[in-house]
């Protein structure tokens, strides 16, 4: 027996609804249009009124990004450096947080407090000091300096702190402390299957802003063998005059692709774990 929602229950839900359609297609339009751009001419962009439908042009506009940069060099090493720094994140941070939410030493809370005060910094305030303890020590036009510092984060460390807090019960630590489980066979064994959905929904994030970490590569690598998709897209500009959007755009699209099905693979865990409050303060 179908029962009909009285008119008071039917309009907040509409309207709550309406809001969610609204908002999907506010965030959605921009990759939208991103795609439209990417699958045109630059002829067809600037047309008036603009052409909302996609073209058939990426192939050709793709071809040229493949060969006024090294697409694929950058490619692949966009895709190396992302995994390796977001591993690396990942490990440290796990280590790092369950050190100073189950762990007891002198210092520990100041400690953190220090650690945070560095999450207030602006990033440019770091840039030239970081530039120029990387350039006496030889490492521009390498890609150390895109590996060691970030290798681990004071986000990171806060982040993966707050889910042990909420995920380790104490409980269990104890217990494998009386199992003889020494310091890193409990935090292998135990820290780090507890805080699974964690670090995966902070890989995605890590992973995201590496992929498209920009400034910070344009200062430290000099030469198109070791540079990274953002800057390879960017040279673009110096090889056709006047901007040629849907050259850039067809690059762009390409470059986005492999976060998109990263996010589609992992997208169900990561839900759960931001909507389910894993970081708590």
């Amino acid at each position: 027996m179908n029962r009909r929602l009285p008119a008071k229950a039917v309009l907040p839900r509409a309207a709550t609804h309406l809001t969610l359609v609204l908002g999907v297609l506010v965030f959605a339009f921009p990759f939208y249009w991103l795609v439209v751009m990417a699958t045109s001419s630059t002829s067809d962009i600037y047309t008036s009124p603009p052409r909302l439908i996609p073209g058939d042009q990426f192939f050709t506009n793709f071809l040229q990004v493949i060969e006024g940069t090294q697409f694929g060099t950058a490619f692949i090493n966009s895709l190396w450096l992302t995994a390796l720094t977001t591993v690396l994140q990942l490990f440290l941070a796990a280590l790092a947080g369950y050190v100073f939410a189950k762990r007891q030493f002198p210092g520990r809370d100041k400690l953190f407090a220090l650690l945070l005060v560095t999450l207030v910094l602006p990033t440019g305030v770091s840039l030239i000091p970081s530039y120029q303890i990387y350039s006496t020590l030889g490492w521009l036009n390498t890609f150390l300096p895109l590996i060691i510092p970030n290798a681990v984060t004071a986000f990171c460390v806060f982040w993966m702190r707050q889910a042990a807090i909420n995920a380790v019960p104490d409980e269990v630590i104890d217990a494998a402390a009386l199992d003889g489980a020494g310091f890193f066979r409990t935090f292998w064994s135990v820290v780090l299957p507890t805080l699974r959905p964690s670090l995966v929904a902070l890989g995605i994030f890590q992973a995201m802003w590496t992929w498209n970490d920009y400034l910070w590569p344009l200062l430290v690598l000099g030469t198109p063998e070791t540079y990274t998709l953002p800057i390879a897209i960017q040279q673009l500009k110096g090889n056709y005059g006047l901007l040629d959007y849907s050259v850039v755009m067809a690059g762009t699209l390409v470059a986005t692709i492999p976060l998109i099905i990263l996010f589609l693979f992992l997208r169900r865990t990561i839900l759960a774990n931001v909507s389910g409050g894993a970081v708590k303060g």
